[in-house]
């Protein structure tokens, strides 16, 4: 713990009897000065922590609130204590609020593991002992059953401003939290239920027990120390654990992380863009998830990538803000007019559609004869619309309406609307009916 952690910090104990007589801290630290150019959180752990207040608050405007709050030391003395933290925060007018932010405590047999996980590894107490919780403790912790950092809902809060979602209090809280966090994550191990003095008693008692029940030769020890390697681990797979079963697919995608971070963005760097990005890249990764869960995905074909000016097109039909619409249009070379005609065709069939409004291919004789037969059969002689061929295009005469034939056979509708072709309709293997999408059957 640094210097200002030390002297803020004031330890009570109070007599509680949670767990193999081990005593219920609380530990007091003082208010902290203003958080002036600086995020709240530098550790990864810190930064876990701010994520699952972020990914569970509705309002973000209550998470920029409590930043605000935070930032100018609005946020009293906190109170850490298992399953709760607790401070006084002042808002600007001077009202001060009560505000708890509550975390489940570990049960029993989530820390006997987690006990027996790190008694197991010394790096992982001397890391501890540093101030530090690295990532591959948390990773063997879950392992092991046991989910030591906070996720999306598991920061209940409380706060007599009767707000019933995270308020701007609560989040000030927490910010505030992530900054005790990354000098010392005893202070995440407190909340789940355990103080350091008796995690380090029952770490030493559970290390002295271990080194007496197992005495080997020398030779043995030594044998053991090699280990064994990965690949022969892998090949032995009943010496593996069973791997889980796979998480259900999210019902929406994830939200992107808030860019508002209360300073200027560097020179160049548009944010607007960056939050409309990260936000499709979340909706493509759901996307992308849900085909790879899907039954038969393995046998499906690997799409193509995207070529930049199909990627535009993608991007654009998620209705971006003007300023970011007006980037697509330029860097796809197609105008305001073209990319909206883009954006609708990708709406209708995603690159096999756009690939049919902006090129133009001449069928080959065997192609032109299966068009010809399917144009045939679509209509009986009295009823088939007189139709101008021009390469994969077939025009009705004197109307309004188009075909275009795809390159996998499949018939599109257009309509002609202020001199141009557009879209109409997706594809269908039936070429009258894809006119009567254009025509209403007439």
């Amino acid at each position: 713990m640094s210097e200002t952690f030390d002297e803020a910090f004031d330890e009570t104990h109070e007599e509680s009897g949670h767990g193999r007589g081990a005593r219920r801290h609380e530990r007091t630290f003082a208010a902290l000065p203003p958080a002036h150019g600086r995020g709240f959180a530098q550790s990864w752990w810190g930064q876990a922590w701010l994520k699952a207040l972020e990914d569970t608050a509705l309002d973000t405007q209550q998470l920029k609130t409590g930043r605000r709050l935070a930032r100018a030391g609005a946020v009293g003395a906190v109170s850490v204590r298992p399953g709760r933290i607790t401070a006084v925060i002042q808002d600007p007018g001077g009202t001060a609020h009560r505000s708890d932010v509550l975390l489940q405590q570990l049960t029993e047999a989530e820390w006997d593991r987690f006990l027996g996980m790190a008694v197991e590894r010394a790096g992982h107490i001397a890391a501890l002992l540093d101030r530090e919780m690295p990532p591959h403790l948390v990773e063997d912790a879950a392992a092991a059953g046991v989910e030591l950092l906070p996720g999306i809902g598991d920061l209940e809060p409380e706060c007599d401003c009767d707000a019933w979602d995270h308020c701007g209090h609560t989040a000030a809280l927490c910010y505030q939290l992530a900054r005790l966090l990354d000098q010392d994550p005893f202070v995440l191990l407190l909340m789940r239920g355990r103080a350091e003095r008796d995690l380090l008693d029952e770490l030493q008692v559970r290390s002295v027990a271990q080194a007496e029940a197992v005495e080997t030769p020398e030779e043995e020890q030594e044998e053991a120390q090699e280990g064994v390697y990965a690949d022969v681990a892998y090949a032995e797979g009943a010496i593996l654990p069973p791997l889980p079963d796979l998480p259900p697919l999210p019902s929406e995608p994830g939200r992107p992380p808030s860019l508002d971070t209360e300073a200027e963005p560097a020179p160049g760097i548009d944010v607007a863009a960056l939050e409309f990005l990260a936000a499709q890249a979340s909706v493509e990764a759901q996307r992308l998830l849900a085909e790879a869960l899907a039954p038969g995905h393995e046998q499906q074909p690997v799409g193509e990538e995207l070529t930049p000016g199909e990627d535009a097109v993608r991007l654009a039909a998620a209705a971006p803000g003007a300023p970011v619409a007006t980037r697509l249009a330029s860097v796809s070379d197609r105008g305001k007019d073209g990319l909206a005609l883009a954006v609708r065709a990708w709406e209708f069939g995603g690159p096999a559609a756009l690939s049919v409004l902006e090129e133009e291919w001449t069928p080959g004789a065997e192609a032109l004869a299966r068009a010809r037969a399917a144009l045939d059969a679509a209509w009986d002689e009295d009823e088939r619309p007189q139709l101008r061929a021009a390469r994969n295009r077939w025009t009705v005469v004197g109307g309004d309406a188009q075909l275009r034939q795809g390159d996998d056979g499949r018939w599109w509708p257009y309509r002609k609307e202020r001199g141009r072709w557009a879209p109409a309709g997706p594809a269908t293997h039936d070429p009258a009916t894809a006119l009567a999408v254009v025509t209403g059957g007439e």
